[in-house]
C-alpha cells in the first residue's frame, strides 16, 4: 500500500457510487482521512462502511452541492472534525433527462447545472478560503469529454461540463501563487451506474455501442479515472495547473 496522502485529508462528493466512490477508496488506501459526501445517505455510508473495513478511516456528511448553505455547512463540520481539508476532488454530478436542445426542459437544464456548475463552483467557494488559510491545497474538479466537445441530447449536461472546464482553469490562474492546485479531470465513457441508467439498465446491446465509440475500444473502468485523480492531487503534478486531464480512451481525438 502506498501512501502519499498520509495524514491528508480529503473530501469526496458524490462518494456514494461510481467514479465518486472508487476515488474514495483509493485515496483511503493511501492512508487518506476521507469524507464522503452525497445526497444518497445509504450510498454515501455504504461508501465508507467499505472503506472502514479494509482499514481505513471515513466519514459520511449527506450534502446537496447544489445548495449553498449545506456545501458551508460541510466544509465548517470537515474543519471541526479533521483542522483543514489537503485535497477535495469535486465530483457529484447528474446526467438529467435525454432530449435534444428545443426539448430540454427549463426544469431539466437548472437541476443538471446546478448540481454539476454551481455545485462545483460552491465547493469551490467554500474549499478554497480554508486552504489559503493553512497554505495550500489541490482540487480536481469533474469535467467530461463533454467538456470539449459535443454530444446529442444532452445539451444541459454538455453545457455544465464546458462550464466546469472553463471554471477550473479560471480558479487555476487565480490560486496558482497561493499554492493551491485547480485541475480538472474529463472522462470518457466509464462503465458505471449512471451508463447503465443511459443504456437501459447496462442492457448489453447498448454497452456494445457505446464501447465501440472508443478506439480503444471497451468502455473505461472507475479505477483508471481515480488513479488520475490521485496524481493530479499529488506533488508528482506539481506543475500542473488548470489543466483538463482526459481520460477518455482515445475517443476525443478521433
Amino acid at each position: 500500500m502506498c501512501n502519499r496522502f498520509k495524514n491528508k485529508v480529503v473530501l469526496v462528493t458524490g462518494g456514494g457510487s461510481g467514479i465518486g466512490r472508487t476515488t474514495a477508496i483509493a485515496f483511503a488506501k493511501e492512508e487518506a482521512k476521507v469524507v464522503v459526501t452525497d445526497i444518497q445517505v445509504a450510498e454515501g455510508e455504504k461508501t465508507v462502511q467499505l472503506i472502514k473495513e479494509a482499514g481505513g478511516e471515513a466519514i459520511f456528511i449527506k450534502t446537496d452541492v447544489s445548495q449553498a448553505n449545506e456545501v458551508e455547512a460541510l466544509i465548517k463540520k470537515i474543519i471541526e472534525q479533521y483542522g483543514r481539508l489537503d485535497c477535495a476532488y469535486n465530483n457529484a454530478a447528474i446526467e438529467g433527462i435525454t432530449a435534444n436542445t428545443a426539448d430540454c426542459t427549463e426544469e431539466n437544464w437548472d437541476k443538471v447545472i446546478d448540481t454539476n456548475l454551481k455545485g462545483i463552483w460552491l465547493c469551490m467557494k467554500y474549499e478554497i478560503p480554508e486552504m489559503l488559510k493553512q497554505g495550500g491545497g489541490a482540487i480536481v474538479n469533474c469535467a467530461s469529454n463533454a467538456s470539449i466537445t459535443g454530444f446529442r441530447g444532452v445539451p444541459a449536461y454538455v453545457a455544465s461540463k464546458h462550464g466546469v472546464l472553463g471554471l477550473t482553469k479560471t480558479a487555476g490562474l487565480e490560486y496558482a501563487t497561493a499554492n493551491i492546485r485547480v485541475n480538472a479531470v474529463c472522462p470518457g465513457i466509464i462503465h458505471t451506474a449512471m451508463i447503465d441508467r443511459f443504456t437501459g439498465g447496462g442492457q448489453p446491446e447498448g454497452l456494445a455501442q457505446l464501447a465501440a465509440l472508443e478506439p480503444i475500444g471497451r468502455l473505461g473502468r472507475p479505477e483508471e479515472i481515480a488513479m488520475a485523480v490521485l496524481w493530479l492531487c499529488t506533488e508528482e503534478a506539481s506543475f500542473v495547473i488548470g489543466a483538463g486531464v482526459v481520460v477518455d480512451g482515445g475517443m476525443t481525438i478521433q
